[in-house]
């Protein structure tokens, strides 16, 4: 990947722009949550769903196994297995496995659906500042997703990575010789879009989307966290960034 052009005019403020993929340029949670209920609807010839408890079952799993194999559509599908057989004691079918991994391959397949004003945005933001793609997840599912999305023009400098952490953001900044606190995240995830690179004294742009996975929604972020701001819609983001640029000048 090549480093954002420096023909790029920007105030000393702000050095670099980085933005979330999923959820926050594209649509994805609800295609996991639609696979989740598909996952249920298989289990509906075993268990009784809601004695069960299925879904905190699956996200148990899913968090045992986040350390081996990652987040994404791939990792679900293996602990949806994996949730599958322990829930039904053993007794699930093949062919029933069979139709859980189905579930993940449509989910991989699902459409790239950008959301609403954010090539606007980030065409805006891009005219003035640096900007950076920085996406956690499969580095095949993402790659493919980013080529879907018709976004990858507005991106000089894409980074997928296998977690969202300081040390993930530390190394990029450093790779761009950048303080933190010249370092502007946008994100819908307050965990690992957020939380992280407030921890290391940069900004964040918060927008929330309307659906996120119980994992992602623990934090410990403040609501009056003055180094947040929110923007409601994609459209907002360009005013935003301004803001957090001229309460530093």
């Amino acid at each position: 990947m090549t480093s954002p052009s420096p023909a790029n005019a920007h105030s000393p403020s702000i050095g670099l722009v980085g933005f979330d993929g999923d959820d926050t340029l594209w649509k994805s949670e609800d295609y996991y949550r639609q696979a989740e209920q598909d996952f249920e609807s298989v289990l509906g010839h075993y268990i009784d769903l809601h004695d069960a408890g299925t879904a905190q079952h699956l996200l148990k799993v899913e968090r045992r196994n986040l350390a081996v194999f990652g987040y994404g559509a791939k990792g679900m599908t293996l602990s949806m297995i994996e949730a599958a057989i322990e829930l039904t004691d053993e007794r699930i079918s093949a062919a029933h496995l069979r139709q859980i991994v189905e579930i993940g391959r449509r989910t991989l397949q699902h459409p790239v659906d950008v959301i609403d004003g954010v090539r606007e945005a980030v065409t805006a933001i891009a005219a003035r500042w640096p900007v950076v793609l920085i996406t956690k997840g499969d580095l095949f599912h993402q790659e493919q997703k980013i080529e879907r999305s018709g976004l990858r023009d507005l991106f000089p400098r894409i980074e997928i990575v296998s977690e969202k952490d300081p040390s993930t953001y530390a190394r990029v900044l450093a790779e761009f010789d950048l303080p933190a606190d010249r370092f502007v995240m946008v994100g819908n995830s307050l965990r690992s879009d957020i939380e992280p690179v407030l921890a290391l004294g940069g900004w964040g742009v918060h927008t929330p989307y309307a659906v996120t996975w119980a994992h992602e929604a623990e934090h410990g972020v403040s609501s009056d966290e003055p180094r947040l701001r929110l923007a409601d819609t994609a459209w907002q983001w360009p005013d935003a960034v301004a803001a957090i640029e001229a309460g530093n000048e």
